[in-house]
């Protein structure tokens, strides 16, 4: 008999009819989709072991055609020793049956054998091309998805692919072949009784094709719901302190549990089709088997037909069982895996951010940093809302560092994102020592300038790891001393159990606010940027850190040519000339005195009045 593993419950958006959490509508595609076209698409990572899976399931279709060989043996048996009461023949037949039955047993696990290993690499390919998919997609693009549903994608929906390559996939055709093969011996042994059996074809083929739909449907919604329920977690996990610290506990319970019901109840709803769509299978077959049972006593008790070949008819009749009654699992796996697969594509498929936009790049402007009618708006933003930035135009000279000022929402943060092209301005043009910086590659351009972002991220590793990933490779111990006392970390970092070498845990959480933005600062300048853009980077210091670290920083500022965001006097001191943006334009540029004198929105921020005020 073929395998009969388990079928899993894989996890899995939400209603299928509205966007789920990741901005996506996810619906009604999977009622437009077919399934078949869907996961033909895994053909280019098939193809590499296409040798493998074909010697698989030809090796499937002789273990599950052996199958067949069991009831013309039983037939001889009947007719032949058992007729004749010899002893002899009735242990020869049941030799025959031990080693159809051992090689068989032997097939099926050299077939599990051969897809075990390339499958596993056709998973782990998948996988990474879904990881460099990830970090070469736009920021508008992150902003938009929620992390557990790409989390689910590159976990649990590659293990559904990696299910349905190893197993429906060969057994849909090793059953479709051991069925014709089966119901061609049934003719062949007696028409009469295998017509009878061939009558549950029509109801079957037109039951699967309803099941098929929707299946596909719920399965789909169950596969999003999943990734629902991982972003809940992973927010819960993160985000700890404040879930503690405000006693959220309850709510967040509530919240899981709420989606948890949620996707419950779509799993009960896929175990509904997958019982009725069984209970059908299983049902029809056996309606025919039993009338093809009756009909065949009949023909023996009129001497029509011999009793070893009735045994031989009803025995290929129960060998097809499995094969016929595993139609409806294989079909759920399908769907499962279609859907799994469609969701990974919809990531694959978003358009990265383009390295070089066309055109030639030539320096034919002024050094430093120009803005020329730079807008900017949100790709996703209302048609009729304005944009964040309009028409700015602002010049930072060679070596000069230049303060941007502005109230809450001014749109400080978006500027300076648009400077290494974490986002892509939309209208004007950015020039970094005359060249555009849209047709410079990105790469090229991201080693010229540096950030430091008012959220400092720190990754699961040691501090001298997470600060060197500001340089090209090239720096080491000096490189990284040297950082640290920029950025006054050094003193912190000594301290630590094993200094730079120290891991710094999951976001760096086991670091103060302080430190974190310390090492972040030190990441910043540890490879000495031509350009240096800061984003308030010194708002979680103490008054006495700040300015140990801004009297380091003055050094490196003179060597480069920077954009710091302030809401400080102490950090705009920091800085040759202050440009005031305000609702999306730039209002003034000066110094700060000056700007002290001619804007009274300005010296109204510096007094400190205006944090909270619109930006």
């Amino acid at each position: 008999m073929p395998e009969k593993p388990v079928a899993p419950e894989p996890p899995a958006p939400d209603s299928p009819d509205s966007p789920d959490d990741h901005g996506v509508h996810t619906s009604h595609a999977a009622h437009d989709r077919s399934a078949v076209r869907t996961l033909l698409r895994l053909w280019p990572y098939v193809r590499p072991v296409r040798a493998r899976l074909f010697t698989a399931a030809f090796v499937a279709i002789v273990a599950s055609c052996l199958s067949l060989v069991i009831p013309l043996v039983l037939k001889w048996l009947v007719d032949g020793p058992v007729a004749d009461r010899d002893p002899g023949g009735v242990w020869l037949g049941a030799l025959y049956l031990l080693l159809l039955g051992i090689a068989e047993a032997v097939l099926f696990g050299y077939r599990r054998w051969l897809v075990a290993r390339p499958l596993s690499a056709v998973e782990a390919r998948m996988r990474a091309d879904l990881y460099g998919r990830l970090q070469r997609l736009p920021i508008a693009f992150h902003d938009r998805w929620a992390s557990g549903q790409l989390l689910s994608r590159g976990t649990t929906d590659l293990m559904l692919v990696r299910m349905f390559l190893a197993f429906p996939l060969t057994f849909l055709l090793v059953n479709a072949v051991t069925i014709l093969a089966g119901y061609v011996l049934l003719l062949a042994q007696d028409w009469s009784l295998g017509l009878v059996l061939l009558t549950p074809v029509v109801p079957l083929v037109i039951v699967c094709s309803v099941f098929e739909g929707r299946y596909g449907v719920v399965a789909r919604r169950a596969q999003d719901q999943v990734g629902d329920l991982t972003t809940v977690v992973e927010e819960s996990v993160l985000g700890i302190r404040i879930v503690k610290g405000f006693g959220r506990h309850r709510s967040q319970a509530t919240a899981f549990r709420e989606l948890s019901g949620r996707l419950r109840g779509t799993e009960l709803v896929k175990a509904r089709l997958l019982a009725m769509i069984w209970a059908v299978i299983t049902f029809v077959p056996e309606l025919a088997i039993g009338a093809a049972l009756v009909l065949g006593t009949i023909q023996v008790a009129d001497g029509d037909l011999s009793a070893g070949t009735l045994v031989a008819f009803l025995s290929t009749a129960l060998a097809l069982r499995w094969p016929v009654e595993s139609i409806g699992f294989l079909l759920a796996m399908s769907q499962e895996a279609a859907t799994a697969t469609e969701r990974y594509f919809e990531v694959m498929d978003a358009e990265e951010e383009p390295d070089t936009l066309t055109g030639t790049n030539t320096a034919d402007g002024p050094a430093g940093v120009r803005f020329e009618g730079v807008s900017f708006r949100y790709p996703d933003a209302p048609a009729d809302s304005p944009p964040v930035l309009d028409g700015i135009d602002l010049h930072i000279r060679p070596g000069e560092t230049l303060a941007l000022v502005g109230g809450t929402g001014s749109g400080k943060t978006t500027l300076t994102a648009l400077v290494p092209r974490l986002h892509e301005a939309s209208g004007g043009r950015i020039l970094l020592d005359g060249e555009d910086i849209a047709l410079m590659e990105r790469d090229r351009l991201r080693s010229l300038v540096s950030m430091a972002f008012e959220e400092p991220t720190l990754f699961s590793a040691s501090v001298g790891e997470n600060v060197l990933m500001g340089a090209d490779g090239t720096a080491g111990e000096p490189e990284l001393r040297r950082a640290l006392g920029v950025a006054q970390a050094d003193g912190f970092v000594e301290r630590l159990p094993e200094g730079a070498g120290t891991q710094v845990g999951e976001q760096g959480l086991s670091l103060s606010g302080g430190q974190r933005q310390r090492l972040a600062l030190a990441r910043a300048v540890v490879g000495r940027p031509r350009f240096l853009v800061l984003d308030d980077p010194l708002s979680a210091l103490d008054v006495h850190t700040e300015a140990r670290v801004e009297a380091a920083l003055r050094e490196v500022l003179r060597d480069t040519t920077a954009l710091v965001v302030a809401h400080r006097p102490s950090t705009v001191m920091l800085a040759d000339r202050v440009a005031l943006l305000s609702r999306g334009r730039i209002a003034a540029v000066g110094t700060h005195h000056e700007l002290l004198r001619s804007s009274e929105e300005y010296a109204w921020l510096m007094s400190g009045e205006g944090e909270g005020g619109p930006r």
